[in-house]
């Protein structure tokens, strides 16, 4: 027996079958979706990154007290250093707010003259009365109007102060030149261990003089030669020179006020009172025989020193007397000092014999490198 079927009806049935199970899904999907939901709107941020906004909330407020603090820990050690001082200050705090904009905008914009020093010194030392009472000229009981005209003052106090020189050479000093002699010296350096003859030798009939101070080693010498007159202010050179295997000199023009040069470098105008690097040691001594009173520890002397090239003014201080024991016996030594002032500038240390009629007993020459040339007496002789 045969049984038909309706393809139709067998297509529908299969379809209405496979729905069911689909709908069953479907439903299950929009459950899990809406449980999903729920525990979203519980949990709007992720775990490791949850900021509650309570907290965000109480971290502003705990940095907000910290503002107004601040003025009260400043305006408390105002008052007790200095009473005085202590009603500018106050004022100065309650002038400005309690924020720190309008006291940089009443340091930019001042409105009155008064105003501006007060709030600067509060502002800048609160918590330092000895240096605004440094600042204010050491006048711990000034008002508040005094502080403004503080700057009045102020060009008196930057202004130069007046060059003390005048005033050591203010003494007219009196000058004793020495006889004639010949010193010889023993020379020591640190360039090389042994020692090296020097001679200097002074010649004077009163009215002129001639002056030769030679070092010699190995054939070989070094000479400087200072020729000159004698006048009521001591000493008054004519001609310097140097002499090394050539010689440089320097000619004293008192006609035209100038000294020149055959190195042919600048003119230079001559000081009253100028010397060579050779006649102001012998100046020197006939200005300390004749005035040895003046020559107090710290008294200084300005004096023009031509050299083979150019001229310098050389400032030479007293140190006061020095016993000292030399290759020719034991002296007393006046000690006058030049110190560098610029750079290659040398060191100059001479020692003038008190019992030598105030002549050189000692000459120390120290070079910016250090390289020293140091001559101590040895034996003196007279020249007829």
């Amino acid at each position: 027996m045969a049984i038909k079927t309706n393809p139709a009806s067998d297509a529908t049935r299969l379809a209405s079958g496979a729905t069911a199970p689909l709908k069953v899904v479907l439903l299950l999907a929009c459950a899990v979706l809406l449980a999903h939901l729920a525990l979203l709107s519980q949990n709007t941020a992720p775990l490791g990154l949850r900021q509650p906004p309570a907290r965000e909330v109480f971290s502003t407020r705990l940095i907000v007290p910290a503002a107004p603090t601040m003025p009260t820990a400043r305006a408390t050690p105002q008052t007790p250093p200095a009473p005085a001082r202590a009603a500018p200050r106050a004022t100065a705090v309650t002038e400005a707010p309690a924020t720190q904009k309008q006291e940089t905008a009443s340091a930019t914009d001042t409105p009155t003259p008064t105003a501006t020093p007060t709030s600067t010194v509060a502002e800048t030392a609160p918590n330092e009365p000895a240096l605004a009472q440094t600042l204010a000229q050491n006048k711990p009981q000034e008002a508040p109007q005094e502080a403004a005209s503080a700057p009045a003052p102020a060009p008196a106090v930057a202004a130069p102060a007046p060059d003390p020189l005048p005033q050591a050479n203010a003494w007219v000093p009196t000058y004793n030149v020495p006889a004639s002699v010949r010193l010889k010296y023993l020379v020591q350096a640190n360039k090389f261990p042994f020692s090296v003859n020097a001679e200097l030798a002074w010649q004077t009939d009163a009215q002129t003089y001639d002056a030769r101070l030679t070092i010699s080693a190995f054939g070989q010498a070094r000479t400087q030669t200072s020729r000159g007159q004698i006048t009521a202010q001591g000493l008054a050179p004519l001609r310097f020179s140097d002499k090394y295997r050539s010689e440089v000199a320097a000619h004293f023009n008192r006609e035209t006020g100038k000294a020149t040069f055959s190195a042919n470098t600048p003119d230079v105008l001559l000081s009253p009172g100028a010397q060579d690097r050779l006649s102001i040691l012998l100046q020197l001594g006939a200005m300390a025989a004749g005035s040895p009173a003046q020559f107090t520890e710290g008294t200084t002397l300005a004096v023009q020193t031509v050299g083979p090239r150019d001229a310098d003014t050389w400032l030479l201080t007293v140190q006061g007397e020095e016993p000292l024991v030399l290759p020719g016996g034991a002296q007393t030594g006046l000690k006058l000092l030049r110190k560098p002032r610029k750079e290659f500038d040398q060191r100059v240390e001479v020692w003038l014999g008190k019992d030598m009629a105030y002549l050189p007993i000692r000459l120390k020459i120290t070079e910016t490198n250090g390289d020293y040339l140091d001559l101590k007496w040895l034996s003196s002789e007279k020249i007829p």
